[in-house]
């Protein structure tokens, strides 16, 4: 009978090892999955600013709060949310925005 539960006991701790194992390997993966959406937001986000930049006259000498204030002047324009929104409608959609 001792010798059954030697086996038991050393069967439980194998698979609490594994279990920490896992447990540890899902904690990488946890962490490299917010590092690659964190250098994708980065990535989005130099992107994109480099295209507004793209359309500023002489952007080195505007605020953060002359940028927004355009931003906001330019999607208060008339029919404008509802551009933005039908875009991202079709792209959900997985619709090309232009033909």
């Amino acid at each position: 009978m001792n010798e059954k539960l030697e086996k038991l006991n050393w069967e439980l701790a194998k698979g609490e090892a594994r279990l920490r194992r896992a447990q540890h390997e899902e904690k990488i993966l946890e962490h490299q999955m917010k590092q690659l959406t964190r250098k994708e937001r980065t990535h989005r986000l130099c992107t994109r600013g480099a295209m507004l930049e793209s359309f500023l006259i002489r952007p080195e000498v505007l605020t953060d709060d002359d940028v927004m204030d355009i931003l906001k002047q330019a999607f208060s324009q008339t029919g404008m949310k509802e551009t933005v929104a039908e875009s991202v409608k079709r792209r959900v959609a997985g619709e090309p925005l232009t033909e």
